[in-house]
């Protein structure tokens, strides 16, 4: 829940890196908000609380994932490969779960071995 709280916290950062943990315990997280809100939505019959929730994590989801880009050494325009039909979600996966670069690169030191802040 840190990491999710973490990613909150920095609503907009855009530069800087990722770790693969940060990336992929906020999308956890967030997943599991979605389907109990969609949840709650379909009990009251209103999708209000999971536009809601959409809405204010848009923004954060797009700055951790060009963050984890820039970890494994891609600009952020690697996002557009969401546009291509199934080859581009395979092609950002595999970009996602890629072990960061360990040395410091043009974005920043490795968040692995740079001191908490």
């Amino acid at each position: 829940m840190s990491w999710y709280l973490a990613v909150l916290k920095n609503y907009a950062g855009f530069s800087g890196r990722a770790r693969r943990t940060e990336y992929w315990m906020f999308m956890l997280f967030s997943m599991i908000f979605t389907i109990v809100l969609a949840g709650i939505g379909v009990a009251i019959e209103t999708m209000i609380p999971y536009a809601l929730y959409y809405v204010a994590v848009l923004v954060p989801s797009i700055a951790v994932t060009v963050r984890r880009l820039h970890d494994t050494g891609r600009s952020a325009w690697w996002l557009l490969m969401y546009f291509v039909p199934l080859v581009g979600a395979i092609v950002m996966l595999v970009f996602l779960a890629t072990d960061g670069q360990h040395e410091e690169n043009k974005y920043g030191v490795n968040p692995k071995f740079s001191p908490a802040v």
